[in-house]
């Protein structure tokens, strides 16, 4: 995608959990908060979504105070409103409350100058599957070692 730069991401999403579908929602920022967001200074750790009065909002999303701010700086981990479709809000909701999913954020970035997070329906992994995962994981890791040794003989 062009004029998409990607801000940051959530690895341990993949390992933790199922992820089932995705989508990208527009989250709404303070000044503060989108020029700390531009330098990086975010984490999705233990971030998640939560759906509220037919709203959504990420919950534990940390954006680190702007170092040049005035007493004017924002919470680092406020809850900050997502901007979707009522439609999307209404069926995610569905999925979360009914069926058992999670929301969680997998990647923040910004496109075109606006700040965009990648939510995603997910169901949380069980210790066999991070084993499994992790064999998987290796296995690439020796498949890949193996071809590149055998391609410089």
């Amino acid at each position: 995608m062009s004029g998409v730069k990607v801000i940051s991401t959530n690895r341990k999403a993949r390992f933790e959990f199922h992820i089932e579908d995705t989508l990208e929602a527009g989250l709404v920022l303070t000044g503060t908060e989108i020029k700390s967001v531009r330098q990086a200074k975010v984490s999705l750790q233990d971030a998640y979504v939560i759906f509220r009065h037919d709203e959504a909002w990420i919950v534990n999303l940390y954006i680190a105070p702007y170092d040049h701010a005035t007493l004017e700086n924002h919470e680092p981990r406020r809850t900050r409103k997502l901007l979707m479709h009522r439609r999307e809000i209404e069926r995610w909701d569905v999925e979360v409350s009914q069926r058992g999913y999670t929301c969680i954020p997998t990647q923040l970035y910004l496109k075109r100058g606006r700040a965009k997070v990648e939510i995603a329906l997910a169901k949380g992994k069980k210790l066999h599957d991070k084993r499994q995962t992790i064999a998987e994981r290796d296995a690439k890791r020796r498949m890949d070692r193996a071809k590149r040794d055998f391609n410089r003989r």
